[in-house]
């Protein structure tokens, strides 16, 4: 996470499907992430929530050289 901090009223909440739509994978795929601890998330009761920035950092991260 950033070494900032921001107020938790301006951080994006994702859905989980919203995430596996953005990412174009299954659910279970993003569920499996979440739970490798890979893509951090906060659980509100049975579901899940992904910041937007956890995606865009996986997302980052996720990148390599195949040149």
């Amino acid at each position: 996470m950033n070494d900032s901090v921001t107020p938790l009223g301006a951080v994006r909440f994702l859905k989980v499907a919203e995430v596996a739509a953005a990412l174009r994978v299954s659910r279970m795929s993003v569920y499996r992430l979440i739970h490798a601890g890979d893509l951090e998330a906060v659980r509100f009761g049975r579901n899940f929530r992904v910041p937007e920035h956890a995606v865009n950092a996986y997302l980052r991260e996720s990148f390599y050289n195949a040149g």
